[in-house]
């Protein structure tokens, strides 16, 4: 019997290590169908995942209905199963050099459990090279086992976007591969047991990580550039929003949007390809450039609010900004790499108060990350005020609400365009 056929029985059981925001989504729709160990170091994530709780706040507890899976933090526990996948995060340090020690630190615990004739496949975001060159060689020195004679490796990219309730796992094509043809083929057909819309067999590991790299990377230097024309079209005096509206009108423009590039995907995961191509000799010119333009868009913004304020205040100390939004997106809960953290960075640095409000975000992460928590309430008096994050929650606030939070020479900062046309009262802008 095949080992997708034996998991699909419940004779062997398939491990996913790394329950976030990748990793608990994966676990849950493969414990639909088959027997799963959700393995994760963090002992009170654990606990709260076996109580049905989603510590990444992405998930309500329906999911967690009617799924064959055990949650645990114990190593020894994951002996036990057939099949692992992994889903550490892969971030990058102060620097921007990418940060591996998750993923080798999950790669030592497969070390230490892998047994002959088990699949190992990696989903964590890396350069090409990294499965092969990086984490297997750990495998391989712990275990003592040869990856294509003793177990077969693969990689498969995640394609998880928090908050999306429409573009799931099930919905979009995987990208699977492996070591060698038979494993290609048991990866494939083991992923095609959750995902409804198929999979595409990539021609080797490598050209799988690539894959994944450059679909972040693309989106990000096409932000990069509508963050440039922002820039340039604030010079003319005409808006951003307005230009792409009527560019938008043909058939073949692409419907990218200036912003702040955060997260833990589009603003990381282009350090990993010019890491690599760094130490292969070359050094990017176009990506680092799209890089350096959107990782600078929060000074940008923070400059653009103290020049307002000098002109209307003049008394920069004493002036109140409150921003809203902290997470690195509309509707999630999720701060990592939020640049919302930049701007208030770059406001306080030339001593401006700043009050910060998030229907979503937690105060007491953003504290423990970032250094200042929210505020419950927003005070009357505020010179600025910057709609970093377009939550739904602040899609009905009109021109009486901004009006009613600033004072009358206050002006409304509105990064992502909500309130074209809708602010009168006050100073508009927008990128």
């Amino acid at each position: 019997m095949l080992l997708f056929e034996e998991l699909l029985d419940k004779k062997e059981k398939l491990a996913v290590i790394g329950l976030g925001y990748v990793g608990l989504p994966i676990a849950l729709e493969f414990a639909k169908k088959i027997s799963v160990i959700g393995f994760d170091i963090n002992q009170e994530r654990v606990d709260m995942m076996r109580k049905n709780i989603d510590p990444s706040n992405e998930l309500d507890a329906d999911a967690f209905a009617n799924s064959d899976i055990y949650f645990t933090a114990d190593i020894e526990e994951l002996r036990s199963a057939k099949f692992y996948i992994v889903a550490v995060p892969t971030p990058v340090d102060e620097h921007n050099v990418p940060d591996l020690r998750p993923v080798k630190g999950a790669s030592k615990t497969i070390g230490a459990v892998v047994k002959k004739g088990d699949y190992v496949v990696f989903e964590s975001t890396v350069y090409p090279g990294c499965t092969e060159e990086d984490c297997l060689p750990i495998i391989e020195q712990l275990s003592g086992l040869k990856a294509v004679e003793d177990f077969k490796l693969g990689y498969s990219p995640e394609r998880i976007n928090p908050g999306d309730k429409v573009n799931t796992l099930a919905t979009i094509v995987k990208v699977v591969s492996g070591c060698d043809d038979e494993s290609l083929d048991t990866i494939a057909k083991t992923y095609e047991l959750v995902v409804k819309a198929g999979v595409h067999r990539a021609s080797s590991i490598k050209v799988a990580e690539a894959a994944k790299i450059i679909e972040n990377t693309q989106r990000d230097l096409n932000i990069a550039l509508m963050n440039e024309l922002s820039i340039i079209f604030d010079k003319m005096g005409i808006n951003t929003f307005e230009v792409l509206a009527a560019a938008g009108t043909k058939w073949n423009f692409l419907k990218f949007f200036p912003g702040l590039v955060g997260g833990h995907c589009i603003g990381v995961d282009p350090y990993y390809l010019t890491y690599k191509a760094a130490e292969l000799g070359y050094e990017s010119k176009v990506i680092l450039a799209g890089r350096a333009t959107n990782d600078g868009m929060a000074a940008y913004v923070a400059k653009k609010v103290l020049q307002h304020i000098i002109q209307n205040n003049g008394n920069v100390r004493e002036s109140k900004v409150l921003v809203m939004g902290a997470t690195f997106k509309e509707n999630v809960s999720d701060i990592r790499n939020s640049k919302v953290a930049d701007v208030v960075r770059e406001l306080k640095s030339y001593s401006i108060n700043v009050d910060v409000v998030d229907p979503h975000a937690s105060s007491a992460e953003l504290e423990h990350e970032y250094g200042f928590g929210l505020v419950s309430t927003p005070h009357s008096d505020y010179d600025a005020v910057i709609v970093t994050v377009p939550h739904d929650d602040y899609r009905t606030l009109d021109d009486t609400y901004f009006a009613g939070i600033t004072t009358s020479s206050g002006m409304i900062a509105d990064l992502k365009g909500t309130y074209r046309r809708k602010i009168t009262s006050r100073k508009y802008w927008s990128f």
